[in-house]
This record gives C-alpha cells, structure tokens and sequence, in this order.
C-alpha cells in the first residue's frame, strides 16, 4: 500500500511517500480500507514534533501521518465485536490516515450513517467533535448567552459559530481578512471584528456596553489571549483550545483575578472521547445536524496521496480558508 510517513522531526522536506505492506489489526484493532483523511493544523504539528512528549496525545515517530479518517472496515481483530467487514467507520486523533489502510482501536471508532459521504464524514469527525466538547461540556453556552469566536473562518471556528446560533447564543467572531469576514458571517455570526493588534476587545466591551462576553474560545493563542481576558465579563470563561500563533509563556495567574476573576481552561479532545459510547454519542449528534441543513461541512479543496504537500503549504501560510480532504481512494 502507498502511504504518507515521516521518520523525523521537522519541515515539509522530513515527509515521505513510502510502498509497504498493509498492517494487521491486533485483537482490538480494526483495519479500514481509508477512503478519505481530513487535513487538520494537528497534522503540520505532528510534523514539527509538537506532540513529542505529549501525555495527551502519544504519537511518536516513525508514524504515519493523518489523525482523521473514513473508510470501510475490511479484517478486525478476534477481541472485537462492535464492527464487522463492510461497516463504514470515521475517527480521529488516531494517527494513520494518510495510507491507503490503516489500523484503528475498536473503541475510537464512529458508525457513519448509510448518506453521509466518506469525504464529508472525514472533513466532520475531528473538527465536529471538538466544536461540540467545547460548546457542550466546556463552555455548556445555552441561550441568550454571549461568545467571542476567534478565527471564525477556519475549520472548527465555522462549526463553532453554527453551533453556537443553534443554541440561541449571540456570536462575536474574529477574522484576519475581509474574505473571511464574509465566511463568518454567512455562517451566522452576528458582529465580525478585525484583530486590529487587540482592538477587537474594546469593540466588544463596547457592543456590550462594558460587560464583555460570557465565554471566548481562543485557538490562536500569543497574539490574543490577554486581549481575549479584556474581552470577557466579570467571572466569564476563556478556553484556549489552540495556539496555531504560539504559546503564551509567561502568564501570571494574577493577571486572571485583575482581568474580572476569570476562569482560563485549556482542554484537549482526547479527555473528551474517552469511551465509545461518547464517541459516537458526538458523531451521531453532528451527522444528525448534517443532515438537517443546520451544520454545514464545506470542503474548499481536495488532494491526492500525489499532491497532498500542497495542503500542508496552504496551512502553514494560513491560507487554507475552510477544510480540506485527502481522497485516498482516489489516488493513483
């Protein structure tokens, strides 16, 4: 089988397209013929070796690359008994999926629905279940609620900001450029605002006439998470989820109490998805919204094992507006 590997750390020059055997499943494992991987800033991170001494996620090299899939199960391990041969199954943060089969723990796998595609349930599973852990158990927004969205136009920023008006929530969002401006508010957020350096905070404390939001979800991280505390109410919550722009290294709690007493959580997906009955609990819940027009999964652009480099370009410049796909089934 062809697949995406890399044997070190580093830039876009450490990545290989490698021939070898198809691996087998132990007794809890079950192999899947991958018909798509989603392309996720998790996966130029795993490049970097952001994720070397994670406890979160323990994923070290050699390894092959993609921690979001969809395919058809085709072998599984003599432990399991949830999947059979020919069941559809989407994961994540389980790395692998950039081959033409992977191996996958029983447990970390969703069923997909018989009309949700296997490109759309690639670009849903990571994106999807992180927006609902966040709004669902973190945040737990419900109506007439405020929130601040940064990068509103990125791929868990958009499923945030539907999810939110879903709930009835009043939706602040950020956005680097007017071009993704518009896509956050075709997607319902109801005041779009330019970083401009942190001037995005006073425009809020002034929208609200000097309360602030309830809740920010923060995924960039350096570049905005002090202003993010100027932006939030008395007591309110920041979740940074994220820091694709770099950490904040060197945060003094005090700063917290000075800003309004605020509560600052910084959770990850995996302690989120931590038996299968959640995991699909998630998924069945974003198919569900899928299927009823109320979430929307664009997919901007499609690559092959042949020209996939191109996505990681694309992230690492930030010019990915949006999710994309890898179509394994499609390559040559």
């Amino acid at each position: 089988m062809r697949a995406i590997r890399i044997e070190q750390y580093g830039g876009p020059e450490v990545i290989q397209r490698v021939e070898c055997d198809a691996p087998t499943p132990k007794a809890d494992e079950v192999l899947v013929r991958v018909a798509c991987a989603g392309i996720n800033f998790m996966d130029v991170h795993t490049r970097q070796g952001k994720y070397r001494d994670s406890r979160s996620y323990p994923v070290r090299i050699p390894l092959t690359l993609g921690m979001e899939g969809a395919g058809e199960v085709v072998a599984v391990g003599h432990d399991v008994t949830r999947f059979a041969p020919g069941d559809r199954v989407a994961w994540c943060i389980v790395w692998g999926a950039y081959a033409e089969y992977a191996v996958v723990p029983a447990a970390k796998l969703a069923r997909i629905p018989d009309d949700i595609g296997f490109d759309l349930a690639a670009a849903a599973i990571f994106q999807g279940s992180t927006a609902h852990y966040l709004l669902d158990d973190v945040a737990r927004l419900k109506a007439g609620d405020t929130c601040l969205i940064h990068a509103a136009s990125g791929g868990i920023g958009q499923l945030l900001v539907q999810m939110a008006k879903r709930r009835g929530v009043t939706v602040f969002a950020t956005t680097s450029t007017p071009d993704k401006a518009r896509v956050a508010r075709r997607h319902g957020a109801d005041h779009v605002l330019a970083y401009d350096h942190g001037g995005f905070a006073d425009r809020i404390r002034a929208l609200t006439e000097g309360v602030g939001v309830d809740v920010v979800f923060d995924a960039v991280g350096r570049p905005t998470l002090r202003d993010s505390f100027r932006a939030t109410r008395t007591r309110g919550l920041v979740v940074n989820y994220g820091a694709v722009a770099g950490s904040l290294d060197d945060l003094d709690p005090y700063e917290l109490g000075e800003a309004g007493s605020l509560f600052l959580t910084r959770p990850r997906l995996a302690d989120h998805l931590a038996d299968p009955v959640a995991i699909q609990r998630r998924a069945d819940e974003i198919f569900a919204a899928m299927r009823e027009g109320a979430l929307q999964i664009e997919i901007v652009r499609r690559y092959t094992l042949d020209d996939f480099e191109a996505a990681h370009e694309a992230l690492e410049a930030r010019r990915q507006v949006g999710k994309a796909v890898l179509e394994i089934a499609r390559s040559a």
